[in-house]
């Protein structure tokens, strides 16, 4: 299945790494749809895409909390930016709360962004980052909430709350306030999130024991299964290669 689908991933320069965890491009180039599935990773993106069939268009995506399959129809390229969730606030002024998994259709002319400008990829990356960069100019992030996310990703969302609370000078009870008001879900299940994404490439390699700090087995299990609809074993093996994650991840 993926001979014909194409990922590329770039990296954010550290001065935008607070708030962008990656670019990526998919691309079908073949004559064939695709099904293919995306797994939860505690990401917001933008999505800039066109096909044959239909015309160049911005989207943005919700935070997926359970696994998404899509038929990626043929000669259709995507590209996108991936934010964490500092960016919801700061860069895109926005709430994602009620957004409800679908997707939110952006203005023809999005941040001056063409189709013209997205190949090649790298000035794709190029002309969004000076977008950001341009942005966070006129922002000042309040030093608590950078502290908190800092942690949360430092830690792939192992923290407990309680510490993180402690860490950031900042109330659960005021982090929790924010993310339902930004994100709509808890700090919590945004963290259960994170420790299944980081468990993804030991999935793939074969180790389906906890290893991000799950307290056992049946909970590791129980989160790979709410996240996925599937076992850690069935995961790891991705079937016709359907997780589109799995094909950036290093080979067992």
């Amino acid at each position: 299945m993926t001979t014909d689908l194409q990922i590329q991933v770039i990296y954010p320069d550290k001065d935008l790494s607070d708030f962008v965890e990656s670019f990526w491009m998919l691309a079908n180039s073949s004559n064939t749809d695709k099904d293919i599935s995306t797994l939860p990773d505690g990401r917001v993106d933008i999505i800039f895409s066109y096909s044959d069939t239909e015309p160049f268009n911005a989207m943005l995506m919700d935070l997926d909390r359970n696994c998404s399959s899509v038929i990626f129809t043929a000669r259709t390229f995507s590209f996108a930016v991936s934010f964490k969730l500092l960016a919801v606030e700061y860069i895109l002024d926005t709430s994602i709360a009620n957004q409800g998994n679908l997707p939110v259709f952006l203005p023809n002319n999005f941040w001056d962004i063409k189709q013209s400008d997205l190949n090649p990829f790298e000035t794709f990356v190029k002309k969004i980052s000076e977008q950001i960069k341009s942005i966070l100019q006129h922002k000042k992030i309040e030093s608590r909430k950078k502290k908190l996310f800092d942690l949360i990703y430092s830690s792939n969302g192992a923290m407990t709350v309680k510490d993180l609370s402690d860490k950031s000078n900042w109330s659960s009870r005021e982090i929790n306030r924010y993310f339902h008001k930004y994100i709509g879900i808890s700090l919590k299940e945004y963290c259960t999130i994170l420790r299944f994404q980081s468990s993804l490439p030991d999935i793939k390699k074969g180790k389906l024991y906890p290893e991000q700090n799950f307290s056992d087995q049946a909970h590791f299990i129980k989160a790979v299964k709410k996240h996925s609809g599937l076992t850690p074993k069935e995961l790891n093996k991705n079937e016709n290669d359907r997780f589109v994650q799995f094909l950036i991840l290093p080979k067992k």
